[in-house]
């Protein structure tokens, strides 16, 4: 139900259950009823708007948005594990190859989990200042584009680096999805939705052993992490599409409600939103 209450010097629109549409509708009402009751001289009036952004989530119907949402979140995870797993793969011809040492080779793949553990405690907050797309996207660029590069190594320490800085985009961006995964998700199915998409992650891993499979007896171990560049690629796609955090939107006062005008849009001066 919608409650509108009007006076000279505030108006408030509180909304518990509203479309765009209907937010557009009632705003206008609002707008035309108040200025209809005041002397132009006095059109000095404040908007604050109580929308329970949360409460709307929680209750909302599981619809084509959360399938795309479990999609796109999912697909991150199933590439987050491919680099992960990866280097299981390819590690009995790299012994071979470079003459790696058992402590050698468990030190090499320790590099990915160091990588993750400081990606997580740098990029898990970052994502609270400039938003879960934007880390998302740089979390993507590092794992994906730096496992690429892994296929070009030439020794130990060439390895190790890419595979350092592979880790901080692998441990920064699971956070990042399963976090934006739990904010759109309706409270009936959420946890649900959650183990669903990062079930991806095995997805990845068995992925990597299948491609290992396919492409090391012809094309060298190199290829499978040339594979690794996919999600880069997808990246445009992929931002076209996944939603940014909504606490992001409201903290940073963004508009929520695209049939609602926002300030700049409204024309009118004195038009100052609260939310």
């Amino acid at each position: 139900m919608q409650e509108r209450i009007v006076n000279a010097d505030l108006l408030v629109i509180t909304a518990s259950h509203i479309s765009n549409i209907e937010a557009e509708t009632e705003f206008n009402f609002a707008i035309k009823q108040f200025f209809a009751n005041q002397p132009k001289k006095n059109w000095r009036y404040k908007i604050m708007s109580q929308i329970d952004v949360h409460k709307l989530i929680d209750e909302a119907k599981f619809s084509k948005f959360h399938w795309g949402l479990l999609f796109w979140c999912g697909l991150i995870i199933v590439f987050d594990g491919y680099d992960l797993v990866i280097y299981g793969v390819v590690l009995p011809k790299l012994m071979a190859e470079w003459q790696l040492s058992p402590m050698q080779a468990g030190t090499l793949g320790s590099y990915a989990l160091f990588g993750m553990m400081f990606g997580a405690m740098f990029f898990g907050p970052l994502s609270d200042k400039i938003g879960r797309k934007k880390t998302i996207a740089m979390c993507v660029t590092l794992f994906s584009v730096f496992t690429f590069i892994n296929g070009f190594a030439e020794n130990f320490t060439q390895f190790g680096v890419c595979r350092f800085i592979a880790g901080l985009g692998i441990g920064g961006v699971m956070p990042n999805v399963v976090a934006l995964m739990t904010e759109y998700s309706p409270k009936k199915i959420r946890s649900l939705l959650v183990t669903v998409m990062f079930s991806g992650y095995s997805v990845g891993g068995m992925l990597s052993a299948g491609v290992g499979i396919f492409l090391i007896p012809t094309y060298g171990w190199p290829s499978v992490f040339f594979v690794a560049i996919i999600p880069f690629l997808l990246l445009p796609i992929i931002l076209r599409f996944l939603p940014e955090s909504p606490g992001f939107l409201i903290k940073s006062n963004r508009n929520l409600c695209p049939g609602v005008p926002t300030i700049a849009e409204s024309g009118l001066p004195g038009y100052d939103v609260t939310s």
